[in-house]
């Protein structure tokens, strides 16, 4: 029987440091953009008001992958994590099942790295604050930093924002209009109650929407989406679950008004247009994300001490 490497999430954080996902993130938006790692959109089984499950698969690099994972925005208050589940990576030449990953850090390690991704590719020099420390506000911080940037941390609960400021060697912002002000922002929130307002964002400031990634949430009013450049991660997932889903529906943006972060990487559309020009960047999160972070942690799995599960 096939001894099957199960990387924890503790595990998963060892084998992939901040700077090594940044780079296989980037990595896996230039291979989707050129067509050579391939995903289906996101397929959500709902149980609103609690709740849902999210099924996303990919196949690239000689692998594939299926993550089973869920967001109960409720469940902090319960003592449990929001986001929980597991991703199964396979051999894409066999289809001999490789490793299986705790999805909470792999979605927080692809999420902090898209952000940063995004900062650094549509954003100019200068300050950089993330509003909202749980997981992956965390896992954020932790790749702006990563990549020199001066971060400062916001949250509503001002003890957790401190620790995990504390815990990171990050500052900490005094209210939440000075890390709005940044002239990059990441916003990780649940994505239930708008951040940026019409007419919010000054000359210069990118923001990388992290927090609404399903339908009903937002962190950005219509209106605002509507007068700034808008980037997102892919269209189809984004027009129809993330940020820009609303905004779609109202008609204030269409397909011609958005651009894909893989198409300004591999340079087959224009990025920041000039330095005042106002950036904003919706992930949904993609499975190809995922894929990058499951065999950046495959690769390391004969050097950590992982259980094994018997297959």
């Amino acid at each position: 029987m096939a001894q099957i490497p199960f990387f924890a999430a503790r595990d998963v954080e060892a084998a992939v440091p901040p700077e090594r996902a940044y780079d296989a993130v980037l990595d896996a938006f230039v291979a989707h953009a050129r067509g050579e790692w391939t995903m289906q959109p996101k397929l959500y089984v709902t149980n609103y008001p609690a709740g849902d499950f999210r099924a996303m698969p990919a196949l690239g690099g000689g692998h594939a992958l299926l993550k089973w994972v869920t967001s109960f925005p409720g469940n902090p208050a319960r003592g449990l994590p929001t986001v929980s589940g597991l991703v199964v990576l396979s051999d894409a030449s066999t289809g001999l099942v490789e490793a299986v990953l705790d999805a909470g850090s792999v979605t927080a390690l692809r999420t902090g790295a898209a952000a940063a991704i995004a900062a650094e590719t549509l954003g100019r020099p200068g300050s950089a604050a993330v509003i909202g420390a749980g997981v992956n506000g965390r896992a954020a911080a932790r790749s702006l930093k990563a990549i020199g940037r001066d971060v400062v941390l916001w949250d509503v609960d001002r003890d957790r924002s401190r620790a995990v400021a504390a815990e990171l060697g990050v500052g900490t912002a005094d209210a939440q209009s000075d890390a709005l002000g940044a002239d990059v922002v990441v916003t990780v929130t649940p994505g239930k109650q708008i951040l940026l307002e019409e007419g919010s964002l000054a000359a210069g400031q990118h923001v990388s929407l992290m927090g609404a990634d399903g339908p009903g949430k937002a962190e950005i009013a219509v209106g605002e989406i509507a007068r700034v450049r808008v980037f997102c991660d892919e269209w189809e997932q984004a027009s129809h679950g993330g940020e820009l889903a609303a905004a779609v529906e109202a008609g204030a943006i269409e397909r011609t008004d958005v651009t894909e972060l893989g198409a300004v990487l591999t340079e087959a559309a224009p990025g920041r247009g000039s330095e005042d020009e106002i950036t904003i960047f919706d992930s949904t999160g993609l499975a190809i994300q995922d894929l990058a972070i499951a065999i950046a942690a495959y690769e390391r799995a004969g050097e950590l001490e992982l259980v094994r599960i018997e297959l």
